[in-house]
């Protein structure tokens, strides 16, 4: 079983910044999509972010489009996320999800993705 590695969690104030990294123990990053959710206390997980086709295509919710960026850089085998302008609302553990199955255009599909990490704790004060 593929685990994924998180980290770059913390603590920031609102309109700061923080990048996360997901490092895939036992397998590459070779194409597939690799995905972001979150999940705030009470709520469900939820996807925020993805980049599929090696690069080719990033797909972003609502939620956090033009503040967050998703990337890959495969001479490290590592997906990042930045982000950027956080807010409060922000505040969630964050995770990172691959599969080497085609998402079908369902990258945000929760249920879809068998290789998850552990998560890395993300908290955005006033």
């Amino acid at each position: 079983q593929v685990q994924l590695v998180e980290s770059g969690g913390g603590s920031v104030e609102a309109g700061g910044s923080l990048r996360l990294s997901c490092v895939p123990s036992g397998a590459t990053f070779s194409g597939n999509c690799v995905a972001w959710f979150r999940q705030s206390s009470g709520k469900e997980r939820e996807g925020i972010a993805a980049i599929c086709g090696g690069g080719t295509s990033t797909y972003y919710d609502d939620s956090v489009k033009g503040r967050f960026t998703v990337s890959e850089e495969y001479a490290k085998n590592t997906v990042y996320l930045q982000m950027t302008s956080l807010k409060p609302e922000d505040t969630a553990i964050y995770y990172c999800a691959a599969d080497p199955k085609p998402t079908n255009g369902r990258w945000y599909d929760v249920d879809f993705y068998n290789w998850w990490g552990q998560g890395t704790q993300v908290t955005v004060s006033l």
